[in-house]
């Protein structure tokens, strides 16, 4: 179990989301045990054990889902018709051996990844807040690559390298790419780019913000309009899983 552990803290140091599955009730007849763990990667990769091949299929399906919306669960796998339970996702499943497992499904996501550009006061304010907000900063200077799995790319270099960041941004796909700027200055600069409408300039939601903070607020708050919704809870799933 140490070693399962270790691979959890390896997984969050590599920023990779996962699901960590912990058996915490039985009833038997049941090949798990109360206790029992199992680590469930985005790719469906299940390391551990939280019963036989029934039970792990559909623990792997609902972490999977879990995945995609960020969320903890506690999961019920039982062979037949139960009562539905507040807080509860129950799964009907009539290939297990006849009893029931109550699986808590603790979906570890890395915090977003934010890179900013520039060591000005709002750049300075972006990695204060940002951090506070509880996102993952990156302070980055003008020759710095994009990391591939961040977040967001804001550019807040007062005018330097701004067209070459921007580009690299816009290149690698980075799903929120914002610049600081005048409206007139964002203007020009992303009308110079290939695909410069997708830059979010002046970046930020339009709060009549006029601090360095206060615009850091704005972006923050524009990112996180941004993002997707989570998936809605699959409250059952009548299906068989094999």
């Amino acid at each position: 179990m140490s070693d399962l552990l270790t691979r959890a803290d390896g997984l969050r140091s590599a920023r990779t989301p996962f699901v960590l599955a912990t058996v915490v009730r039985t009833e038997r007849p049941t090949s798990a045990r109360t206790g029992d763990r199992a680590l469930v990667l985005p790719d469906g990769t299940l390391e551990g054990f939280v019963g036989g091949s029934c039970a792990a299929s559909t623990v792997r399906t609902q972490a999977l889902r879990q995945l995609e919306s960020g969320e903890s669960a506690l999961l019920r796998i039982t062979p037949g018709p139960s009562h539905p339970e507040d807080g509860l996702i129950t799964v009907t499943n009539p290939c297990l051996s006849g009893g029931t497992l109550d699986v808590f499904l603790e979906a570890v996501i890395p915090p977003a990844l934010l890179q900013i550009y520039g060591d000005g006061p709002v750049a300075n304010a972006l990695v204060t807040v940002g951090t506070a907000a509880g996102f993952a900063l990156h302070p980055s200077a003008p020759e710095t690559a994009i990391l591939p799995d961040a977040a967001a790319v804001i550019v807040a270099t007062h005018g330097r390298d701004e067209e070459t960041i921007l580009t690299a941004a816009l290149a690698a796909s980075i799903p929120y790419i914002g610049l600081i700027a005048s409206r007139t200055r964002g203007a020009a600069v992303t009308a110079a780019l290939e695909h410069g409408d997708r830059v979010h300039t002046p970046a930020g939601l339009d709060i009549g913000a006029r601090t360095a903070p206060e615009i850091a607020l704005s972006v923050l708050a524009e990112i996180l309009s941004l993002r997707p919704h989570p998936a809605p809870a699959h409250a059952n799933d009548p299906r068989p899983c094999h």
